[in-house]
């Protein structure tokens, strides 16, 4: 019989999906490296099963799945550790959901789209706050302007904590290249290249552009779109430095040696698996995403502005969710899926807002008809 297989199980963000999971009714197969710890937890969740399983031994994690099964996986840094997993997912032809933000690897992932489709695999990167609010936000925006070519995406925060893992990924891609749509390709682009204000709850707050898996999903469901650009919500100093800052980052990367070399110090000095805030600083967070649907010449035809709690929570909430409807059959496709394409914009919206993202007031749709 099909299952969901949760690796990492023990780590921060693992723990609350495993947590989210079995709120659902969920029973899903805990995996990870440490066999002592994993059992402790299945105890505390009321008996889940459990498998040991390490991305240093492929096999290991090959043997976790069977066709059909849903494997979750929440073992990063991605770009790091990412690659058992997917390889995994697609030879079982089980179905992917993994809880990255990391632009350099959800794009390997969309790469794989042939070889999923080869074997019935479905594979959903990023699915979690990192970029499925963002997704949702435009598929509203565009649904609203279907005339729009051009779709661009803010992500906000306030009072945000974060995770050591969190924290290990944004240092692992300090030399990757990023990306963005243009011309309808997705085509290499510096993180931070360009930086804008979007219009958040009253306020003028400034984003800087970082790759995400809007470039790559938009297009699934609005293939007339020419480009999409996503920005993450920084201070204006901040933004610029970043801006400024990976001119100098794309110059090292060239440099194969240099980066190898800083890639591996950072990898000995930002550690991965070191807890994250705690129930109390998650009640505390706030986030917006804020989505534009624009025609050829820049003039926004629709504004769309979510509003939602922690990252953390919504991650884990989401993740469940589309674990337990793929286990389901709920899917709608095989291959690289963005969220809109994988369940139905409708879906997505229905179970965004069960997940915390509120309708009204937070959530608005404002066409812009003149």
């Amino acid at each position: 019989m099909p299952k969901i297989v949760l690796f990492g199980a023990t780590g921060y963000t693992g723990r609350l999906t495993a947590q989210a999971l079995t709120a659902r009714g969920a029973s899903p197969v805990l995996a990870g490296r440490n066999g002592a710890a994993l059992a402790k937890f299945g105890a505390e969740l009321g008996g889940c099963e459990t498998a040991v399983a390490d991305v240093t031994d492929p096999a290991s994690v090959r043997a976790l799945l069977g066709r059909g099964d849903v494997l979750v996986t929440t073992v990063g840094p991605f770009l790091r550790h990412g690659g058992p997993a997917l390889a995994a997912a697609i030879a079982a032809g089980a179905h992917y959901l993994d809880s990255t933000g990391e632009g350099p690897f959800i794009r390997t992932v969309f790469e794989h789209d042939e070889q999923a489709r080869a074997t019935g695999a479905g594979l959903l990167t990023a699915f979690g706050f990192d970029y499925v609010p963002g997704n949702l936000a435009a598929g509203l925006a565009l649904r609203e302007a279907p005339a729009a070519v051009r779709a661009e995406i803010g992500y906000f925060m306030k009072s945000p904590g974060t995770s050591g893992g969190t924290r290990a990924s944004m240092a692992g891609m300090l030399f990757e290249p990023g990306f963005a749509l243009r011309s309808g390709q997705v085509v290499t682009e510096r993180t931070g290249a360009r930086v804008r204000s979007f219009d958040v709850a009253g306020q003028s707050l400034t984003g800087a552009s970082i790759p995400g898996s809007e470039h790559l999903a938009l297009t699934r469901s609005h293939p007339h779109l020419r480009e999409v650009d996503v920005f993450l919500g920084l201070p204006s100093l901040a933004a610029q430095g970043l801006r400024a800052g990976s001119r100098l980052t794309s110059v090292v990367a060239q440099v194969p040696v240099l980066k190898r070399g800083l890639d591996e110090a950072l990898a000995r000095i930002v550690k991965g698996s070191t807890g994250g805030p705690d129930a109390e600083a998650r009640r505390r967070t706030r986030t917006w995403v804020v989505a534009e649907a624009q025609d050829a010449a820049g003039k926004t035809l629709a504004t769309v502005t979510l509003k939602g709690g922690d990252p953390y929570d919504f991650t884990a909430a989401i993740l469940a969710w589309a674990a337990d409807t793929a286990l389901g059959g709920g899917l709608l496709g095989s291959g690289a899926l963005g969220p809109v394409d994988a369940f139905g914009l409708d879906a997505l919206h229905t179970a965004a807002r069960d997940a915390g993202w509120s309708s009204h007031p937070g959530f608005s749709i404002s066409p812009k008809t003149t």
